[in-house]
């Protein structure tokens, strides 16, 4: 899977069902491009386009079972693989790393409003 369409797939766990203008604009690619990545993921079975109840002119990306399940174990994976890294640092690297634990995380918010834009 390219990371194009993970990160998009992740995006729709975050926000929910998103317009493809929307996902284009998050994810840094041309509409047309998100159109035909969106059409790859439907055909895998990892998401699906449903109406907006609030605007019938207007369809959205969502999210299928098996697209959360492939985010969940692809999150899973990373933390797996961070648990077993941080397991081979020293007690004073540990200790760095929670110490930067609310820059780190602060730093994750900004990243996320910044990719996620206005909601719709």
């Amino acid at each position: 899977m390219s990371l194009t369409s993970a990160a998009t797939l992740a995006t729709l766990d975050r926000t929910g069902p998103r317009r493809i203008t929307d996902l284009a604009a998050v994810e840094g690619v041309t509409q047309p491009a998100m159109t035909a990545l969106v059409r790859v993921m439907e055909e895998s079975g990892l998401v699906e386009r449903r109406g907006d109840a609030s605007d019938k002119r207007v369809t959205l990306v969502c999210l299928t079972e098996a697209g959360a399940s492939y985010v969940r174990t692809r999150h899973q994976a990373g933390v797996h693989a961070f648990e077993r890294l941080i397991g081979e640092l020293t007690g004073d690297e540990v200790e760095a790393l929670v110490a930067a634990l609310p820059a780190l995380k602060h730093l994750a918010e900004l990243e996320s409003q910044d990719r996620e834009g206005p909601k719709h």
